[in-house]
């Protein structure tokens, strides 16, 4: 094709009024611009990513889709009004109102993204640098943020569409009775998962359980209806928000020690060196550094048990640590069996003795044998 066979074409379209140029001009436009957007918001993200501050780099990501969707939005409606300018249909009337809900959807869909990822740096930047961040209290905010930026984007949309927002705030006061009713459990899980962000009675990470219920694991997820809690046996169990608000819940991992509390038992043969033993065994526990010397410690003869003298320890450990504890709890009773046979006594075990007056004797019986039998007593 020839420059003056374009230059004919151009002409042609001049004819139409040149609309069809703008139109694609336009487009052409927001096309180019929101190619150089992307370029610069991702060059300028990897720069800002390795700041500390964990908004700079939050806000560039957060706004690069909804920033191209409004590029497009406005470019498209610029288009549409050129059209409509040149064509005059009724449809077109509809542009400036879309506009405008678009640019509300787009402002509220890069509020959401950057609370979103505000949250995610937060977390994850004070796991790197091994400060403790509260996971709840984080996780509440956000959504708490993202619910009002969702409430207040929906009423000035409606606003921009010529709704009455007093008039809709009123039907929703009359609305809410019978929604309230229909969704009484719904919205009881919302207060009860409010509740447990206010009370704090657990939070992410933490292992907790109910003696009222068959409910023991660690907590993964707090929502605003249910609660996802990581089983030990690796099962995730959802419960609702509203049963917390009716049963006891047990948060082992608030903690300050670990207990051991255990019976031996002696031998009633062994009854003269039962004092020794337990003089010996508070030796160990005085000088053991994994027991708390400034909690509850006891160790004391408890009872005449069917078959041993019965006495019992009872101490708290430094750790609250699982495996540790036990690690500590079983160094504990090996060294108290130390102790028993170093005294040379003996853990006793469950025996029966039989008592047979005088003058009775055992008879044994042997099977007979092939061709004579005896017996013997």
């Amino acid at each position: 094709m020839r420059w003056n066979d374009i230059w004919n074409w151009l002409q042609s379209l001049d004819a139409y009024g040149g609309w069809v140029i703008q139109v694609f001009i336009v487009v052409f436009a927001a096309l180019c611009f929101n190619l150089v957007v992307k370029v610069v918001l991702a060059r300028l993200y990897r720069r800002l990513k390795a700041t500390e501050n964990p908004w700079d780099d939050a806000l560039v990501d957060a706004m690069g889709k909804p920033l191209s969707l409004l590029i497009w939005v406005v470019g498209v409606a610029f288009a549409a009004e050129i059209v409509h300018t040149e064509a005059g249909a009724a449809i077109f009337s509809a542009v400036a109102p879309i506009r405008d809900v678009g640019v509300i959807f787009s402002i509220t869909w890069f509020l959401i993204r950057l609370v979103r990822r505000v949250r995610d740096n937060v977390i994850a930047r004070g796991e790197q640098q091994g400060r403790v961040v509260d996971r709840t209290t984080v996780d509440a905010v956000a959504k708490l943020t993202r619910v009002s930026i969702f409430i207040t984007a929906t009423l000035v949309a409606l606003q921009t569409l010529g709704f009455s927002v007093s008039g809709v705030l009123a039907f929703g006061g009359i609305g809410g009775l019978a929604v309230g009713f229909a969704a009484k459990d719904l919205l009881a899980n919302f207060f009860g998962g409010l509740m447990v962000y206010l009370d704090r009675p657990f939070s992410v990470g933490e292992w907790v359980r109910s003696p009222d219920r068959n409910i023991e694991g660690t907590v993964e997820d707090i929502g605003w209806r249910l609660t996802r809690i990581r089983t030990f046996d690796q099962r995730p169990l959802y419960v609702p928000n509203a049963t917390f608000a009716s049963i006891a819940v047990e948060n082992p991992s608030r903690m300050s020690h670990r207990r051991i509390y255990e019976t031996v038992g002696l031998r009633y043969d062994d009854a003269a060196q039962l004092k020794n033993i337990l003089v010996g065994v508070r030796e160990m526990f005085a000088v053991h550094p994994d027991i708390d010397q400034t909690q509850t410690l006891m160790v004391n003869f408890n009872s005449y048990g069917a078959s041993s003298l019965d006495f019992f320890i009872y101490a708290f450990t430094r750790t609250t640590n699982w495996a540790r504890f036990h690690q500590v709890k079983e160094d504990v009773l090996l060294k108290i069996l130390d102790i028993v046979d170093a005294h040379g006594a003996e853990v006793a075990f469950p025996t029966t003795t039989i008592h047979v007056p005088d003058g009775i004797r055992a008879q044994l019986s042997q099977p007979r044998q092939a061709g004579a039998g005896a017996e013997v007593s």
